[in-house]
C-alpha cells in the first residue's frame, strides 16, 4: 500500500467515510478519565478529567460533518433520521447501566443513602449535569450536556438550510455567537453553576465550527497544512504539552478550571485536524489496540464506576486499581457492544432506512433544502 505524505486533499477528505485516527482519540480520552478517577496522586499531573472535553469536540465535529454530508448527498438534513440514530446509539446502554446501578444499590440497601434516588429524576430526563452531589452513576453528567445540545444544533442546521446563499457563513455566525456567549459568561462561573456548566457546550460548539470550516473549501485550505505528517507530529506533541500543562495553566488563570477548557478545546480541535491526514500520528491512533478500545469507549466510560466497585475489593486507589478498573470496564464494554450497542444501532439504522424508502407524501420529516 502506497502512503502519501502530502497534506490531505479536500476532495479526499470529503469522500472519506471513516476517520480511523479519531477512534484512537476516543480510546485515549476514555482511559485518561478512568485513570484520573482511580489512579490517585500518581496521575494527578495528567489531569485526565479534562479529556471529557475531547469527547465533546469530537462529538460536535462528527454530528455536524455527518449532517453536512447528508445535506450534500440528498439535498436535506433529516431530523428524524438524526434523532432515531442518536436514540438507539445512546439510550440503550445508558438506561441499562442506570437500571443495573439502581438494582445494585437497592440490593445493597443504599438506594436512598447513595442519593441515587434524589438524582434519578434528573438522570431519567438527561439533566445529569445539574446533579451537584455524588451518586453511583457520576460519569453520566456528560450525557446530560450532549443530549440537550443534540436537541438544538441539528435543528439549527435544518433551519439555516433554507438560506439561498451564505449558508455556511450563517451557520458559522450562529456557532461563533454561541461560543462568544460561553466565553462572555465565564467570569460568572465561580459564583453561578449555570455559567460553569455552559463551558461544556463551548467545547461542543468548537467541534461544530471545525466541521463547518473543514467542509468548506476555503476553510479547509486554511487548516490543510496541519494534515501533513510533519505538522501532525508537532501538533500531537503540542497537545501532549497542553495536557501536562492543564494544572499550571489553571493556576495561572486564577485557579478557575473553566477558563482552561476553551484553550483545551481549541487544542483538541487542532489535534483532530492533524489526525485526519496520513502519517505516524494517525497510524498510531488507528492501531488495532486503540481502535478496539475506541470502539467500546462509550460503554467503557459509563461502566467505569461499576467496574471500580469490583476492583475496589482487591486494590486500593493507585495505578494498579486504575489499570484493573479499565480492564474490567473494557470487559463490560465488550459485552455491552455485542449484546446491546450493535443490535440497537442496527435497529435504528433499519428504522431510518425504512423511513427513507417511504413515499415522500407519507413522510413526516423535516423540510427539504431550498
Amino acid at each position: 500500500m502506497i502512503i502519501s505524505w502530502r497534506p490531505l486533499d479536500h476532495a479526499a477528505y470529503r469522500s472519506s467515510s471513516w476517520f480511523p485516527g479519531l477512534t484512537g482519540l476516543r480510546a485515549l480520552a476514555a482511559l485518561a478519565v478512568v485513570f484520573f478517577h482511580y489512579g490517585g496522586p500518581v496521575v494527578d499531573r495528567l489531569q485526565g478529567w479534562i479529556a471529557v472535553q475531547l469527547f465533546f469536540v469530537l462529538s460536535g465535529f462528527l454530528i455536524t460533518t455527518l449532517a453536512l454530508r447528508e445535506e450534500d448527498r440528498t439535498g436535506r438534513i433529516s431530523l428524524r433520521g438524526f434523532y432515531v440514530r442518536r436514540v438507539f446509539r445512546i439510550m440503550p446502554v445508558y438506561f441499562l447501566l442506570l437500571g443495573l446501578t439502581a438494582v445494585a444499590v437497592t440490593l445493597a440497601g443504599t438506594y436512598g443513602s447513595s442519593r441515587l434516588s434524589d438524582a434519578m429524576p434528573y438522570y431519567l430526563t438527561f439533566f445529569n449535569e445539574v446533579v451537584d452531589f455524588n451518586t453511583p452513576y457520576p460519569t453520566s453528567w456528560s450525557l446530560g450536556v450532549e443530549e440537550k445540545f443534540y436537541l438544538v444544533w441539528p435543528a439549527l442546521l435544518v433551519l439555516t438550510s433554507f438560506a439561498k446563499s451564505g449558508r455556511t457563513a450563517l451557520r458559522v455566525l450562529i456557532g461563533a455567537g454561541a461560543l462568544g456567549f460561553v466565553l462572555g459568561v465565564l467570569p460568572l462561573a465561580p459564583a453561578h453553576q449555570w455559567a460553569s456548566l455552559s463551558v461544556h457546550y463551548g467545547s461542543l460548539v468548537v467541534g461544530c465550527l471545525l466541521a463547518l470550516a473543514l467542509h468548506h473549501p476555503r476553510g479547509f485550505a486554511v487548516l490543510r497544512p496541519l494534515t501533513s505528517p510533519a505538522a501532525a507530529v508537532l501538533v500531537a506533541l503540542g497537545f501532549v504539552a497542553l495536557q501536562l500543562s492543564v494544572k499550571p495553566l489553571g493556576q495561572a488563570l486564577g485557579g478557575n478550571w473553566q477558563f482552561v477548557v476553551p484553550v483545551y478545546a481549541v487544542g483538541a480541535a487542532l489535534l483532530l485536524v492533524a489526525v485526519l491526514g496520513q502519517g505516524p500520528v494517525r497510524r498510531l491512533l488507528s492501531s488495532r489496540p486503540l481502535a478496539f478500545v475506541g470502539d467500546r469507549s462509550y460503554a467503557l466510560y459509563l461502566a467505569q464506576t461499576g467496574a471500580a466497585g469490583v476492583t475496589g475489593l482487591l486494590f486500593p486507589t493507585g495505578l494498579v486499581k486504575a489499570a484493573a478498573t479499565s480492564a474490567v470496564a473494557l470487559l463490560f464494554a465488550c459485552a455491552l457492544r455485542k449484546w446491546v450497542e450493535q443490535p440497537a444501532i442496527a435497529f435504528g439504522r433499519r428504522l431510518v432506512a425504512k423511513g427513507e424508502r417511504a413515499p415522500a407524501v407519507e413522510r413526516q420529516g423535516p423540510a427539504r433544502v431550498g
